[in-house]
């Protein structure tokens, strides 16, 4: 589960509108606004640098954040959007949204896959193929995990991985209802060639099927 939340340090930005949004970032910052719970939306101004970090790093957008700005109460909040700028996919924009630790919100969780030492099928040269990365989990707030676990032993080639086959985080549900495909493990390319081609020599082409039967005479 996630432990302590991390602070994310911001500054109220005044005025809004593009043309205010533009002096912050010739400022180097990264303008944002945060919005919900009941209150006015308040605009802030984040460091590049630091928020750039922060991404970098990685589940920005699947984080619970305390978010410190001067002057005002500290909240916790989640990032629903990052825009990006088209050529260079730099920050130019992010929204913040503030959240009670009890709410209730759908996040894609990444999936960690352990144990491929332990599953026959990778051993025969099976290969792990991740159909899904990542997996939308309705969470509380306050105990969003980092991670769904997928324990891959005694795996054999062929064998399917499916939403319903793995313990989730406690707390936590997929926002799809029916049985998905998380992960399967699928046969090497050379022992599927050769399968193929055992197939192949076992065809036996029309012309030269036997036909018993009375010839007329």
């Amino acid at each position: 589960m996630a432990g302590e939340i991390p602070d994310l340090v911001a500054l109220e930005r005044t005025g809004t509108g593009k043309g205010a949004a533009r002096q912050a970032r010739r400022d180097g910052m990264v303008p944002g606004i945060v919005f919900g719970g009941d209150k006015e939306p308040l605009p802030i101004q984040i460091p590049f640098n630091e928020l750039f970090k922060r991404l970098k790093a990685g589940r920005f957008k699947s984080t619970l954040w305390n978010l410190k700005v001067e002057g005002q109460e500290d909240v916790r909040v989640i990032c629903r959007d990052v825009q990006r700028d088209v050529v260079k996919d730099l920050p130019t924009h992010l929204d913040l949204m503030r959240l009670r630790r009890t709410t209730k919100i759908a996040l894609f969780i990444p999936v960690d896959f352990i144990n491929e030492e332990e599953a026959p099928g990778i051993k025969k040269g099976g290969v792990l193929t991740v159909v899904r990365p990542e997996v939308e989990l309705m969470c509380i707030a306050g105990e969003i995990p980092e991670k769904i676990t997928v324990d891959l032993t005694g795996l054999n080639i062929n064998d399917v991985v499916t939403i319903s086959s793995v313990d989730l985080p406690a707390g936590t549900k997929p926002t799809i209802d029916r049985d998905f495909v998380i992960a399967n493990i699928s046969a090497p390319t050379g022992l599927a060639t050769s399968d193929d081609e055992e197939g192949e020599e076992g065809d036996v082409a029309p012309d030269e099927v036997e036909v018993v039967g009375s010839e007329e005479e």
